[in-house]
């Protein structure tokens, strides 16, 4: 029985490069795995998804207005999928989830999903939210804090290198922008 899987953390824990070896995975045993990502991140390019330690592949991309059933389904007549890659997974809507849980039930593709879980104000993303309620199996991706901790919270920096408590929920960057922290060191607003 296929699955919705949420893989999730704060910044710079490994998501997409996990997501990339899945992929590397599936194309190795010679199946094929359909990568999406979010039309607005084209930090690597547009459609293309790129780690830190330097992998990188293309992607299909999708937005707030995408049926993403409907792309799965015609991508999957045109040339058969064996499994649904999403990175930044907290950009899908609700409903877009709710279609990704339809193409692991109706359609019987895996799918797995790689986002944040919250944003840096510690508030839950939509996609994210609703993929915490839906998935069939959820797994933190562990990243750690300045001081060792686990790293569960994301905290954006201004061009002053301060934290940002306010702005809007969604601005792409990498590390000049954000940094993971512990839950302790994100509440007392410190960068060590």
């Amino acid at each position: 029985m296929a699955k919705l899987y949420f893989n999730y953390s704060s910044m710079n824990a490994g998501k997409s490069t996990t997501l990339l070896q899945a992929a590397y995975n599936y194309e190795e045993r010679g199946m094929n795995a359909l990568l999406l990502i979010a039309a607005f991140d084209d930090r690597a390019g547009k459609g293309r998804i790129a780690s830190r330690i330097g992998l990188s592949a293309d992607a299909e991309i999708f937005s707030s207005a995408d049926d993403v059933l409907e792309h799965v389904s015609k991508a999957h007549e045109s040339s058969p999928v064996d499994a649904v890659l999403v990175d930044e997974a907290q950009f899908l809507t609700a409903d877009q989830v709710w279609q990704l849980a339809q193409v692991a039930d109706k359609l019987r593709i895996p799918v797995m999903c790689f986002g944040l879980r919250t944003d840096f104000q510690g508030r839950l993303f939509p996609g994210s939210a609703a993929l915490l309620a839906l998935a069939d199996n959820l797994k933190e991706i562990k990243s750690i804090c300045w001081c060792g901790r686990k790293a569960t919270m994301t905290a954006r920096l201004g061009s002053d290198c301060k934290i940002l408590e306010e702005g809007d929920q969604v601005v792409i960057g990498g590390n000049e922008t954000y940094v993971s922290l512990c839950r302790n060191h994100w509440t007392r607003r410190e960068l060590g």
